[in-house]
């Protein structure tokens, strides 16, 4: 009797392992895409919205809570949704362009955004990269939503009602829309953008409905013209009406093109056609599994399973593909630089400031097909624009400092991707390091000082000037990998390997932290290291001091060797969250984010510091660095609406937890080394697109072991502080034993230490 009820009891454990195994969630289903969208202008805690779309799909879509013109399109803490958006916005600074609604009402025909809004609940909405939900209950309408990547289709369900309607906004600055009645469609385009465009740009879009309206207008202003089916002005729109009964549901297909008309209703026909809607939710989902699943992760809490995905989500968002496909199935692209269409590729919506830190390296290991788009992309934006953006949306945006498509386009090909034309961009990567552009945040500003004296000045009148020699720095280490690589002229060479120690002229010796240096050699007497902006972006000599990628070694040098380099990294995290912002005339979003996190004056939440935790692998220490990533992981990070401590900035802050989260971060994305930390998960699976996989495991990981006692790699022990790119492309497995406690032996020889130029000149 006891074997019995023993084997009874393994079956009823088996079974109930078989059913929670077939109740396993895909990876897509951890998303939360409303993390970060809890954000004001004075505080960030991503600044993101819900993007519902497809991975770096040309068009996304969002539930609109703000004014139309309002960069901060859907903020968590709103009462009333306006529209559903079509959006190509990568962040609320940058703010749109080819912006367009759709929003159903019901009963008086209210059209202006203000007297259409409807009031809505967190608790009747549904987000997932793939649908969205909601309930207006002004209407009792439930809208939702599934996209491709050029086109959506919306499913209203609507009560009972003589007057069930719908309103498109084509919104202001030049907009037009035309009804026709007998194929169920409205066109229009709409011209409204923040900059980056040519004087013709218009976003042409096109919807098809499956029922007739019974009635239709146009609109200006907040004017209806219940006679007119065409209307060009300012700002227009149009709406159709129906009767409907109780739960009847109305299908709206969407598409728009940059191109023109005909080519968005080929958008619309090819990616959506007369698919239905449960169809197209399908296949979405499934494109969003394939590009998450390509990292799996166990052993981890809930929390941490839904922070790592939407955070890899966030990673596969931007930039935007900004091509699209003709009637000859050819690529094809409006150019935001000269106003054509041409052939190939072009993608829009990222600042290399932010993302060549972690979210190119990220794509460079995961993802490495999307970045040779990107790369053949970037060849049509030098050869239509006349130089690299460094900012774009969609085309040059006058924004932030640094020269950073060099690490873009040299860790690119560094990494090993081919089959595009890496001679026109190293032509571009010249141009754009020895010009001013035709913006300030093209080619680099300052750029005569820098070549002739090392340094861009402070008292010459050119801001954030420190900030620009330390990154032209790092951006001419880039060109030397690459002239190199390509074997180019020796004086080339010599040339961009001289420039790189630039980073040395900017170091304030009697402060031990780089600043500003005047024109003539000196260093300012009252430079407060304190300061926000002025010689740094959006940072101070804290968060930029560590700013030199490329040669650690030579900068633990300047700051008097090991001992004082830790201890000044250690400083980072004892001070007070002390700031100066008179530079600004108050204090920017950034410095709050840094001052409330309690962590001194690490400011995780803007992107000059992020590298910095991996720094003590440089120095004998890499114990800190397994403390303080986890430390940051935990307690800046959740996944929920307040989910970031600043701006997620287009991938880079996700891209920093998804490296971090895997045990390893890349310091110098020029380099093929990642420099390691300790992973977060018991098991984390990289399956890369040569078909290899790298499995890392971490069996006792759990929050009290935090500590690396021992690595191995392939079942052989591992004694460095870093792990080489195309060692992990053959495929291997790492396995951690986690410690309570730090192995204060390991990793402490300059032989475990990653690459540094004064060291390795490689």
């Amino acid at each position: 009797m006891k074997n019995i009820n023993f084997f009874l009891f393994v079956f009823l454990l088996l079974t109930f392992y078989t059913k929670a195994q077939s109740k396993a969630k895909d990876p897509v289903d951890y998303v939360n895409p409303i993390m970060g969208t809890q954000s004001v202008h004075s505080l960030s805690n991503g600044n993101t919205y819900p993007a519902i779309a497809r991975p770096w799909g040309m068009n996304f879509w969002t539930p609109q809570t703000g004014k139309m013109g309002d960069g901060w399109c859907y903020t968590y803490t709103a009462e009333k949704i306006r529209g559903f958006k079509q959006t190509h916005q990568p962040s609320p600074w940058m703010n749109d362009y080819g912006q367009f609604s759709i929003m159903p009402v019901t009963g008086k025909l209210v059209f202006t955004e203000d007297e259409r809004a409807s009031w809505f609940s967190h608790k009747s909405e549904t987000a997932k990269p793939y649908y969205y939900s909601v309930y207006l209950a002004d209407y009792d309408v439930t809208t939702e939503i599934t996209s491709t990547e050029r086109a959506a289709h919306f499913q209203f369900t609507f009560p009972e009602n003589k007057l069930s309607s719908i309103v498109i906004d084509a919104f202001d600055k030049g907009s037009y829309v035309k009804i026709i009645p007998d194929e169920n469609k409205i066109i229009g385009y709409t011209t409204r953008n923040s900059g980056g465009v040519s004087t013709n740009f218009k976003n042409y879009f096109v919807l098809v409905f499956d029922k007739p309206f019974t009635t239709n207008y146009t609109w200006h202003n907040a004017i209806l013209e219940p006679d007119k089916l065409e209307l060009q002005d300012d700002h227009v729109g149009a709406v159709v009406s129906f009767k409907t009964k109780k739960g009847e549901k109305i299908n709206v297909k969407v598409a728009s093109s940059f191109i023109s008309f005909e080519q968005a209703e080929l958008n619309l026909a090819s990616e959506l056609g007369s698919a239905p809607f449960e169809k197209t939710v399908a296949e979405s989902k499934e494109e969003w599994n394939k590009v998450l699943g390509k990292i799996t992760v166990e052993g981890g809490s809930e929390e941490q399973l839904k922070t790592f995905y939407s955070c890899l989500y966030r990673t596969a968002c931007f930039p935007q593909k900004h091509y699209e496909i003709d009637a000859a199935k050819k690529i094809i692209h409006y150019s935001p630089y000269n106003g054509k269409v041409l052939p190939g590729y072009m993608y829009a919506g990222t600042g290399f400031w932010d993302t060549f830190r972690a979210l190119y390296p990220l794509l460079n290991l995961v993802y490495p097909s999307i970045n040779k788009e990107m790369q053949e992309g970037l060849i049509n934006d030098y050869k239509e624009g006349g130089f690299l953006p460094e900012w774009s949306s969609p085309g040059f945006r006058n924004v932030m400092v640094g020269n950073n498509s060099a690490s873009v386009v040299s860790e690119a090909y560094m990494k090993g991707l081919r089959g595009y034309d890496i001679n026109t961009l190293y032509e571009a990567l010249l141009i754009g390091a020895n010009n001013e552009g035709p913006l300030d945040a093209v080619g680099r500003k300052g750029v005569a000082y820098y070549n002739t004296l090392g340094y861009v000045p402070y008292d010459v009148k050119i801001n954030e000037n420190a900030a620009r020699t330390l990154e032209y720095a790092y951006d001419d280490f880039a060109i030397w990998k690459l002239a190199k690589a390509l074997n180019r002229p020796q004086k080339e060479i010599k040339l961009f390997e001289k420039r790189m120690m630039n980073y040395k002229n900017v170091f304030n010796p009697s402060l031990g932290l780089m600043s500003g240096r005047n024109k003539d050699g000196s260093f300012p007497l009252d430079f407060n290291p304190f300061k926000w902006g002025d010689a740094f972006t959006e940072g101070n000599s804290w968060h930029y001091s560590w700013s030199v990628f490329h040669d650690i070694q030579g900068l633990i040098g300047l700051m008097g060797g090991e001992k004082a380099f830790t201890e000044k990294l250690d400083t980072v995290f004892s001070l007070p969250p002390l700031f100066d912002e008179s530079y600004y005339g108050f204090v920017i979003h950034e410095i709050r984010e840094m001052q409330i996190m309690n962590m001194g004056q690490y400011a995780h939440g803007n992107q000059p510091i992020q590298h910095m935790i991996y720094l003590y692998n440089y120095a004998g220490q890499p114990w800190k660095t397994q403390y303080w990533t986890r430390e940051v992981m935990n307690r800046l990070y959740k996944p929920e609406a307040d989910g970031y401590c600043g701006d997620e900035d287009n991938g880079q802050t996700s891209a920093w937890y998804v490296f971090s989260a895997m045990g390893f971060y890349p310091v110098c994305p020029v380099t093929d080394e990642y420099v390691l930390g300790a992973p977060l998960f018991k098991k984390v699976i990289l399956n890369l697109e040569n078909n290899k996989q790298l499995i890392i495991k971490a069996e006792n990981n759990s929050p009290d072991n935090k500590y690396v006692q021992e690595l191995k790699w392939n079942n052989s022990t591992y004694t460095k502080n870093y792990i080489n790119h195309f060692d992990l492309l053959k495929g291997a497995e790492l396995d951690f034993e986690m410690t309570a406690t730090p192995n204060k032996n390991r990793g402490t020889t300059i032989e475990s230490y990653p690459y540094s130029y004064s060291v390795k000149k490689k």
